[in-house]
């Protein structure tokens, strides 16, 4: 079994005496690959790195040292490209297999600082790195950069990102200190399927880049999507329906198949690490039309299954046995709220009270932000994420004295409402 695949249901129990609307209820898909084999297809990674003016002195020095550890954690089968971009880029490291490592430090360390920002042409021509070798690998990018794109254009870098998650080319995206623009890398990190990390001071670039690097070193499966197929009794919430809650937070888009009852959502890489996406469902009454003619009371609700590429042996569009989730008719029905699934429910929840207040912020009412960080902290405290809590709690108490969140505390805020502690669910 290449994938691990199952799924929860908030509470799998159902009320027959419930007369009239519709129940919502919350499925928790969890998906990830099965362990490593030797049989794990190489990295196609390319290094998309900020040289500007701004990153002159210790920043590009730091850098250039955590790419250069970076090279030297690498097979000699996988193969690195290296893009440096100011208000313009360039390919310093053409796309190659990694069995010269001395000389490719060698062109990392002759990077030097200067110019603007431009994000999207570093990251066209990466892109055009990693097309060179189309099948039989892991293609990654780290985009990393200390600025906003003034030279560059914003819409462009998301069109670049969602053309290569077509590609199956997954982008991670990198904020060096704490002038750099959190919307425009969530967007590229989202859209292409990948992370956003963020490194506050020179010191933390070596671990963050280690930390991303042994993250897709455990990536074995690619190009995957998550396939629902939804009885007619049941339909998606028509607001953010599906949302991964972890490893990290993030709205994921869906495509609705006009001529069926299939539902797609596009994951990208598969690792070993699991990932647990909430599906936020309706179930009409005529679910107990379905319960009473069944003889064990149970009917389904959803049935889902994963279709994914496996790129060390060449082969694509592979599916995981369907499984189903099931609601059970209860004639002595009782609240039963899975706690694992609740887990997760806080943690989206954490997520979307910070983007509020980010818009309420935004918008100029600093009182209503103030009130909604005081939400996504009480949320983080409900699921043990003490780290969230203190944050988001410290930030809502400088809004309500009057104050504002200078960049470092806005990027710390947006940080732990993306990132989910793992804890274990209370007994």
């Amino acid at each position: 079994m290449q994938v691990n695949l199952s799924g929860r249901l908030s509470d799998r129990f159902f009320d027959p005496n419930t007369a009239g609307g519709v129940s919502q209820r919350q499925v928790a898909i969890s998906v990830s690959a099965a362990a490593l084999t030797e049989e794990q297809a190489p990295l196609n990674l390319c290094l998309v790195l900020d040289h500007s003016g701004s990153m002159g002195g210790k920043p590009l020095d730091t850098v250039k040292r955590a790419a250069c550890a970076l090279v030297d954690q690498l097979s000699y089968r996988d193969r690195l490209s290296v893009v440096s971009f100011d208000h313009k880029a360039k390919v310093i490291l053409e796309n190659q297999t990694v069995d010269r490592p001395e000389s490719i430090k060698e062109r990392i360390q002759a990077l030097r600082s200067g110019g603007g920002t431009s994000i999207d042409e570093g990251m066209k021509l990466a892109l055009q790195e990693l097309s060179k070798v189309k099948s039989g690998v892991v293609s990654q990018a780290f985009i990393l950069t200390d600025g906003e794109n003034e030279h560059g254009n914003n819409d462009r870098c998301l069109q670049f990102a969602q053309l290569a998650a077509e590609y199956g080319i997954t982008l991670h995206t990198l904020g060096f200190g704490d002038e750099w623009n959190q919307n425009v890398l969530e967007k590229i990190a989202d859209a292409g399927n990948g992370a956003m990390s963020h490194i506050q001071t020179p010191e933390q670039a070596i671990a963050e880049f280690s930390t991303l690097l042994r993250r897709v070193q455990s990536v074995t499966l690619t190009n995957a999507f998550l396939e629902l197929e939804l009885p007619e009794y049941v339909r998606l919430a028509e607001l953010k329906p599906i949302a991964q809650v972890s490893p990290d937070a993030i709205e994921l888009p869906l495509q609705i198949h006009p001529s069926s009852a299939l539902v797609t959502v596009r994951l990208g890489d598969l690792m070993t690490t699991e990932r647990v996406i909430v599906i936020n469902l309706y179930i009409g009454n005529q679910i107990f039309d379905q319960l009473k003619t069944s003889k064990a009371n149970q009917v389904n609700i959803l049935t889902a299954q994963v279709r994914y590429d496996l790129p060390a042996q060449a082969q694509e569009a592979l599916l995981t046995s369907p499984i189903q989730i099931e609601a059970t008719l209860d004639q002595d029905f009782k609240p039963a709220i899975d706690p694992e699934v609740q887990m997760h429910i806080f943690a989206l929840a954490k997520y979307r009270q910070t983007q509020l207040a980010e818009t309420k912020l935004h918008q100029g009412d600093r009182l209503g932000a103030a009130t909604m960080l005081q939400s996504a902290a009480k949320t983080a405290l409900q699921m043990g994420d003490e780290r969230a809590a203190t944050v988001l709690h410290t930030n809502a108490t400088r809004l309500q004295a009057g104050n504002d969140l200078n960049e470092a505390e806005r990027k710390q805020t947006r940080m732990v409402s993306k990132t989910v502690l793992q804890v274990s669910p209370p007994s």
